[in-house]
């Protein structure tokens, strides 16, 4: 026979079966994190009769009270979760000892995942001259198992946010870096000539990058070109250089010099960096009639030169300081040199020379001296040149974008 006890022990069973059932019902429902803390506040008022909640959660580095009921302002403000609830490694009745900054609740009752602590939830009962057992402390079990599945739910759900969010820039990164490769001219899309051959190497650190190199024939007998780079690396410095590269389009046209056209960049950089960044450039032209190069370098490494007829490694370093490092340029040395036949031409960006070797950066000048000081064309040099890079990837010693512009005058 059953007796009045058991009976009532059953009903309580099953109102408990019930109330997990609704919880878990609504999280496969995957209802947002505010519908859940809404239903879990209802559950706990309603049906368990808790008059005071607090919910803390750990995400971004940082603990924030998720849910507050029952609790005015200068309570929650007056709990700091790392000194006043991080001692508490299991369900804690504070009734009795009740510390100073908890008073007015009942029960501590922490919640781990994969033993770290993600959140606690504060109890307490409003009427707190009630006879019998305290609704806190008789349903306490109860609620540690429907906080450990909302704050479980709420931890995986903000991974998924995060997975979401990650995918989300992994695809405009992908987005981004294929228009960027698209400002970057390949070796296909590159000036042809009887007078000189180009070829080219582009290697970004990150999916996008902030090198950039151009040419343009600005007329039959006449090349213009360019080799940058912008100080940093990653988005803010891909979008910078983007916008170079337009205003580089625009202003390089045939009838302006080179000094005018450096004063104009640098008046663009400085409007599109606000300060915050500088780039450096090598600026040419090169006319095949009078083989003629007049040339600026704006604190760039400066490019190589081997006279093949000679011999002779010679380095283009007159120019002026790098565009967007003042607001106007106080003096600019244009360089010109006549091409002897047969010379090989080479610029870079740092990332080819400037290489990490354990916690020392170390310059890697002499071997990119050597390829071009040797007997080969400056096609041979390239292919070189690529696989120095390889090796250097694999070393590790890679720490920032590579871009190659090699030439050779007939």
């Amino acid at each position: 026979m059953v007796t009045q006890l058991q009976k009532k022990r059953l009903r309580l069973f099953k109102d408990r079966l019930n109330i997990l059932l609704e919880i878990a019902q609504t999280i496969n429902e995957d209802h947002s994190i505010d519908d859940l803390l809404s239903e879990f506040e209802i559950l706990l008022r309603e049906e368990l009769e808790v008059g005071k909640i607090l919910v803390f959660t750990y995400g971004d580095g940082k603990w924030e009270n998720l849910l507050n009921s029952g609790v005015t302002k200068e309570e929650v403000a007056d709990i700091n979760v790392e000194r006043d609830l991080a001692q508490y490694k299991s369900i804690e009745n504070i009734t009795i000892s009740h510390p100073p900054q908890l008073k007015g609740f009942d029960a501590v009752i922490p919640l781990f995942h994969r033993y770290k602590a993600i959140g606690f939830v504060l109890i307490g009962d409003v009427d707190e001259e009630q006879k019998g057992i305290s609704p806190t402390i008789k349903h306490l079990k109860l609620i540690q198992i429907i906080s450990n599945l909302i704050i479980v739910f709420i931890e995986n759900k903000r991974m998924q946010n995060e997975l979401l969010e990650q995918e989300a820039m992994r695809k405009e990164m992908e987005l981004a870096s294929r228009i960027q490769s698209k400002l970057v001219p390949s070796d296909d899309h590159l000036p042809v000539s009887t007078k000189y051959s180009i070829h080219t190497f582009y290697h970004p650190q990150f999916e996008v990058g902030g090198d950039y190199y151009d040419f343009i024939r600005l007329s039959k007998n006449v090349l213009g070109f360019c080799i940058a780079d912008v100080s940093g690396k990653g988005i803010s410095a891909a979008i910078l250089m983007s916008n170079f590269q337009a205003v580089f389009r625009t202003l390089y046209t045939p009838t302006i010099n080179l000094k005018r056209l450096a004063h104009a960049l640098n008046k663009r950089v400085n409007m599109s960096a606000n300060n915050e960044k500088f780039i450096t450039m090598f600026l040419g032209k090169y006319n095949t009639l009078t083989r003629k190069l007049t040339y600026i370098n704006a604190g760039h490494l400066p490019p190589m030169l081997f006279d093949r007829k000679k011999k002779q490694l010679s380095h283009l370093d007159k120019g002026c300081i790098g565009l967007g490092m003042l607001d106007e340029i106080p003096t600019i040395e244009t360089g010109s040199i006549r091409i002897p036949r047969n010379s090989k031409f080479l610029a870079f960006t740092d990332g080819l020379v400037e290489l990490e070797n354990g916690d020392q950066i170390e310059s890697g000048m002499k071997p990119i001296e050597d390829i071009i000081s040797d007997a080969n064309d400056i096609e041979t040099n390239m292919e070189s040149l690529k696989d120095l890079i390889k090796v250097q990837l694999e070393r590790g010693s890679v720490f920032d974008d590579i871009s190659i512009t090699g030439l050779e005058f007939r």
